[in-house]
């Protein structure tokens, strides 16, 4: 029976995380996606400049921004009782925390015209940077 119950938390918990991420997949590049049409200036005045510039074809640039994200797990303690030929024992097991980096990069592609920049399109970012 506890397996039973044990098996059914975790294939609702999956199921939950795998919603989860489906609705927060696309959260940067709806972002992303306001920029189209509007001068660089305008992701440059929301985020700074960029981390790369690269000229393309004629008329036309790549624009990189870069995020690094820091994220502190903390670790934990579980325990269990245990019947042993010496009497009941307490086991106790500890998980380290850790420091999670996380690196992202945010591409837009640009053109120029009358003498400025205007975002034309941008690339996906992977999945954990949305």
């Amino acid at each position: 029976m506890a397996n039973r119950i044990a098996g059914c938390f975790q294939h609702a918990f999956g199921t939950f995380f795998v919603a989860a991420t489906i609705a927060l997949a696309g959260c940067a590049a709806d972002i992303m996606k306001n920029y189209i049409g509007q001068p660089v200036e305008s992701v440059i005045l929301d985020y700074g400049p960029p981390t790369t510039v690269i000229d393309l074809d004629q008329g036309e640039r790549a624009y990189q921004w870069r995020k690094i994200s820091t994220n502190v797990v903390s670790g934990s303690t579980s325990g269990e009782v245990r019947n042993t030929r010496h009497g009941r024992r307490y086991e106790e097991t500890e998980t380290p925390g850790y420091v999670e980096r996380q690196e992202c990069f945010y591409p837009f592609y640009a053109r120029s015209s009358t003498g400025r920049w205007y975002i034309t399109n941008f690339r996906q970012p992977k999945l954990e940077c949305e």
